[in-house]
């Protein structure tokens, strides 16, 4: 048995439930975060982030002892790094400074015979600047250390199943590091492992989330032709897809979360004159939340024209997707910014069941804030959404589906 220790750099959406599910395999982890809350949080057994199964599985493995979180690595057998790859300043330029300072982090920490691995999304060549990082700083490593990437493929909201079912991705910077990976990798994926090399594996994790932004595009750009055409979005996208060779999704109010918003740029940035569809589909998604936000202030100009008095407004949801906590890079926080930059004096309610609280806005009770507004703008189909009954009279936007 490959059994070993494990150390995990990186303790959020993907690091944390990593870490868990190879603890929950008997082998020992040493999770590690820069942040003393979510060490402390994670060593009490609880969880800082809302993923199903999580929390059990989190608790069951701090109670065997075989996850232990801390703020500094130690020595293990397997190192992974699961940190952050966020972009450079204002631009869309990946920085992938936050994977360089782990990998420094473990250099006096590496010995003949390891494995390290990344499973951050990184920009193609990553992992052999890693390699040669590593290298250049211990020469005494060099063909005796095993080096290879392998990109998470999960769906928020069910990343524990996923984690363990889904095929993954597996390539080395050379041959003998793919079959260590996927050596490691046999012992809690259930799903198939691929083989290939580190190159086309990082590139793999791009082209995948850059397919499923393009595919979005065409629906938000459907859903923008069908409002000035006067055709209901829903039913034509429901109609179109009868056809046994038409698969159309549903459009949103833009894009967001860790992926799909975000890894088409490591692709563009890159290679801008080659990734025409691709930079395209971005500009779409990212126009769709304009447009949803001035589709907003429209209704509300509308309705103080008709009435003579300013409306209150409930903006409901804030996550990136539905039924999940994960605000970042969410299009719905877009749309709630810019309608409330150019607010005068309507009252507004901001709706998201799944936080507790929001450093910027006071959030409102779903149902307080349905029965008071006058405008209710659904911007995230969150399941308790589509529940709701909502009084006639009201002026109903909505973005994501809720009422279809």
């Amino acid at each position: 048995m490959f059994n070993n220790k494990v150390c995990v750099l990186g303790l959020g959406y993907i690091g944390l439930p990593t870490s868990a599910l190879i603890a929950a395999n008997d082998i020992p982890v040493h999770g590690v975060d820069i942040s003393q809350h979510v060490v402390d949080t994670i060593n009490a057994g609880k969880i800082h982030i809302v993923e199903p199964d999580l929390n059990q599985a989190v608790d069951s493995a701090v109670a065997s002892g075989n996850l232990i979180a801390d703020t500094k690595p130690v020595a293990a057998d397997t190192y992974l790094i699961v940190v952050p790859t966020p972009f450079k300043g204002g631009s869309h330029e990946p920085d992938i400074s936050y994977i360089q300072s782990a990998t420094e982090g473990i250099l006096p920490l590496l010995k003949e015979g390891d494995l390290y691995i990344i499973e951050s999304t990184s920009p193609v060549g990553t992992t052999e600047r890693m390699r040669d990082l590593i290298y250049s700083r211990r020469p005494d490593l060099k063909g005796k250390f095993h080096i290879a990437y392998c990109p998470e493929r999960v769906l928020p909201g069910n990343v524990m199943h996923e984690m363990v079912h889904n095929d993954r991705v597996i390539g080395g910077v050379d041959d003998a590091a793919t079959e260590k990976a996927v050596a490691f990798y046999q012992q809690f994926v259930k799903g198939e492992l691929h083989k290939t090399n580190a190159r086309t594996a990082e590139m793999c994790k791009l082209t995948e989330n850059s397919s499923r932004d393009v595919q979005i595009a065409f629906a938000n750009e459907l859903s923008l032709i069908c409002d000035k055409a006067g055709i209901d979005v829903w039913e034509l996208i429901r109609l179109a897809n009868r056809h046994p060779r038409v698969n159309i999704l549903q459009p949103g109010s833009g894009v967001g979360g860790h992926c799909i918003a975000v890894d088409p740029y490591f692709i563009t940035a890159e290679f801008p004159m080659e990734s025409q569809i691709i930079g395209k589909a971005r500009e779409i998604n990212n126009y769709k939340s304009f447009w949803c936000a001035e589709k907003t202030g429209s209704a509300i100009r509308d309705f103080e024209l008709k009435h003579g008095r300013v409306p209150s407004v409930a903006m409901m949801g804030l996550a990136f997707k539905p039924n999940i906590d994960d605000l970042r890079q969410s299009p719905a926080v877009y749309i709630a910014q810019k309608v409330l930059q150019e607010a005068s004096d309507e009252a507004y309610f901001i709706v998201e069941p799944n936080i507790e609280s929001h450093p910027y806005y006071k959030l409102t009770q779903m149902l307080e804030a349905v029965e008071q507004a006058d405008i209710i703008v659904f911007l995230v189909a969150h399941n308790e959404f589509k529940q709701l009954n909502i009084r006639e009279g009201k002026v109903v936007l909505d973005f994501c589906g809720v009422r279809n």
